[in-house]
């Protein structure tokens, strides 16, 4: 097993850092690697606290009488310079449930308000995101949508398209678009399963 031996915050910002962590792993090889993290200090990081708890929270959600729609936001993202599908998403805050923020999320990225479903919690566990980079991991929270769409509620450094997509679309998006894995994933599952939430009954 690698060991770490020292860990050097680079950054100082409100959302995310860079820290630098250096060690040896197994095989003798001297590492130095760079983690992007929510931290907000040494003591933070995942490395330090040994947790597995949740940054951020993703919702897929399902709209329509006929559950037949997913939620979608087109969101403009300045890593890549474009446009990318996803599923709504954002940051728990200190001391937030993230169901909690599940809902308060989608209602500020959308004006939708979301009914979570009840779920075997193993469905819902934060995971990581992108591990070869981050320690970010974020909860899924699953449920419908209701009411109309607005963006009333969005903050100005969101630059978002919100989407009710059909399968016809989503096919498209897929195709064509370019779509956050997280997103794509769940997209493929939601076309071939005619009861997009059966998994969370079973």
């Amino acid at each position: 097993m690698a060991v770490i031996e020292k860990i050097n915050k680079l950054t100082d910002r409100k959302f995310v850092n860079l820290y630098e962590v250096i060690g040896e792993n197994s095989k003798g090889h001297h590492a130095d690697y760079m983690v992007a993290s929510r931290a907000k200090d040494i003591d933070h990081l995942k490395i330090k606290t040994g947790k597995v708890s949740a940054d951020g929270v993703a919702i897929y959600s399902l709209y329509g009488e006929k559950h037949d729609r997913v939620v979608l936001v087109r969101q403009f993202r300045y890593a890549v310079g474009r446009y990318v599908y996803e599923m709504p998403a954002g940051l728990v805050e200190e001391g937030e449930d993230f169901r909690t923020a599940a809902i308060r999320e989608l209602h500020e990225e959308t004006g939708l308000t979301l009914t979570p479903v009840d779920a075997d919690p193993m469905l819902e566990k934060p995971r990581y995101t992108t591990i070869g980079m981050t320690d970010e991991a974020c909860a899924t929270v699953y449920g419908y949508a209701s009411g109309t769409i607005s963006t009333r509620f969005m903050e100005k450094s969101e630059e978002i398209e919100v989407v009710l997509a059909d399968r016809d679309e989503i096919r498209r998006i897929l195709r064509e678009e370019e779509v956050a894995l997280l997103c794509a994933y769940q997209l493929m599952h939601f076309l071939a399963d005619p009861d997009p939430f059966a998994f969370l009954r079973r």
